[in-house]
C-alpha cells in the first residue's frame, strides 16, 4: 500500500488527527511519509491548514502539500465558487499524489468531510481520485449514536463504485464512552463490512508532539503500522 484515501462519514470527526497518527505511526516503523490534502476549506490566507497540523504532530520527517485553499468553511466545490477561485478535479489530485509516491513509501490522502462531498463543478468526490489511483480507502467515524448508519452507508458507496475499503477508524474515543458507543465497537464491523482498525482517544491532537508520536501506534492496528488489537479493545470497553 502506497497511497491510502482518508476520509470520513461526515465533518469534524477527528479525521486530521487520525491521519497524523497514521503518519507517525508509519514514520515510527521506519516509512517515509507525505500527506496531501487536496481541498482545505475554512482556512485563511497564512493559517496553517490540516496538512501542517499533520505534520506538526507526526514529525518534521512527513511532507505535507496542500493543492487549493478556500476561505470558508464549505464543501470545497461550493467554497471555490463563492471564492471564484479554481476547483480541484480528480486528475489532479491523482497526478499530486503519484508524484509523492514517487518518493515516499506512503501517501496519506485526506479527504474533505464525506466520501462523496463535491470538489468540482462536475460533481468529481474524492470516491473518483481514489479509483484513479486505485488507492484503498480508510473511514474515519465517529464513537457515538448514528454512526452505524452513517458507516454503512459510505461502506456500501465504496462497495457500489468497485473501492477497497481498508477498515474503520473510530476518531476520537471517549474517555467515559456511553452505551451506544461500547455497543457500536462490535457493531461497526458488522454493518460496514469493514474491520475494526483502531480508535484514538478524545483530545489526542491537544498531546505534545512527543507524546502523540509516542502512543500513536498503540491507536492502531497493525495495517496501520500500530500494534493495537481490536479484541483486546473491545474486551476493555464491554457493552
Amino acid at each position: 500500500m502506497t497511497v491510502l484515501m482518508v476520509s470520513g462519514t461526515g465533518t469534524e470527526i477527528g479525521k486530521t488527527v487520525v491521519t497524523a497518527a497514521i503518519a507517525a505511526a508509519a514514520s515510527a516503523a521506519g516509512r517515509s511519509v507525505a500527506v496531501l490534502k487536496p481541498a482545505q476549506t475554512g482556512v485563511g490566507p497564512g493559517e496553517p491548514g490540516d496538512a501542517a497540523e499533520v505534520r506538526r504532530l507526526a514529525g518534521r520527517a512527513v511532507t505535507a502539500v496542500e493543492l487549493v485553499r478556500y476561505p470558508e468553511p464549505l464543501a470545497p466545490d461550493t467554497a471555490a465558487r463563492r471564492a471564484g477561485l479554481a476547483t480541484v478535479a480528480p486528475a489532479g489530485i491523482a497526478e499530486a499524489a503519484t508524484r509523492l509516491a514517487a518518493g515516499h513509501d506512503l501517501v496519506l490522502v485526506e479527504g474533505a468531510g464525506g466520501l462523496l462531498v463535491r470538489f468540482d463543478e462536475a460533481g468529481h468526490t474524492l470516491a473518483d481520485a481514489a479509483r484513479l489511483l486505485g488507492a484503498p480507502v480508510l473511514l474515519v467515524a465517529p464513537a457515538g449514536l448514528g454512526t452505524l448508519n452513517s458507516t454503512a452507508l459510505t461502506a456500501e458507496a465504496l462497495r457500489a463504485r468497485g473501492l477497497a475499503g481498508l477498515g474503520v477508524v473510530v476518531g476520537s474515543w471517549p474517555s467515559d464512552p456511553d452505551l451506544a458507543s461500547r455497543c457500536n465497537l462490535a457493531d461497526l464491523p458488522e454493518v460496514s463490512g469493514l474491520p475494526l482498525l483502531g480508535a484514538v482517544p478524545a483530545g489526542a491532537g491537544t498531546l505534545s508532539p512527543a507524546d502523540f508520536r509516542a502512543a500513536a501506534p498503540s491507536w492502531l492496528a497493525p495495517p496501520l503500522s500500530g500494534t493495537w488489537s481490536a479484541r483486546s479493545f473491545l474486551s476493555a470497553w464491554p457493552a
